[in-house]
């Protein structure tokens, strides 16, 4: 009876011991998981450099040399590359982070060619897709528009932010 008493106890004291190590182990799993998954919205500081700033006029005025974060860990700012050739003679500028608009979708550039001819005479144009166009009488506009690709996963595409080259060399330099 003892023996029968004492065999209970131990599968009991067993069973326990496995239900509570694998609910440890679950947790773990839990934490470790949530901290290497990737998520939506996320960005990797480091693809975070280089990429390139434009503003509202699809005009390029800069790139990220550098993300800056506070003691809690957010990002404070971002540091602005502008002008110079190759880094040599760039000006920096500090700008606050929720200051940018941040684009996934590639930066889109429009180019427009405009032929005119006299109303008697057909007019031929040729378009940048090769395709060719006659038209008579009044003037025909073509645009084409070209679309990078962007790496969705892990930046974004590029960012956008309301200042001209000259306004942003205006601006106090960023010291390291």
């Amino acid at each position: 009876m003892i023996s029968k008493c004492l065999a209970i106890a131990f599968l009991t004291t067993a069973l326990m011991t496995g239900a509570a190590s694998a609910q440890t182990a679950a947790n773990k799993m839990d934490s470790a998981t949530s901290g290497v998954m990737h998520k939506e919205g996320e960005w990797r500081a480091s693809k975070l450099l280089g990429v390139n700033v434009y503003n509202e006029a699809n005009e390029k005025i800069g790139d990220i040399n550098d993300v800056i974060l506070d003691r809690s860990g957010k990002v404070a700012n971002v540091i602005l590359g502008v002008g110079g050739v190759l880094g040599v003679g760039e000006h920096y500028v500090a700008i606050a982070f929720d200051k940018l608009k941040w684009v996934d979708q590639p930066v889109t550039s429009t180019t427009a060619s405009t032929t005119s001819a006299p109303a008697n005479a057909p007019a031929t144009t040729t378009a940048p897709d090769g395709a060719t166009r006659t038209t008579t009488g009044a003037a025909t506009t073509t645009t084409t528009t070209t679309i990078t690709s962007a790496n969705k996963n892990w930046y974004p595409d590029h960012a956008v932010y309301n200042a001209t080259k000259d306004e942003l060399k205006a601006m106090p330099e960023f010291k390291y």
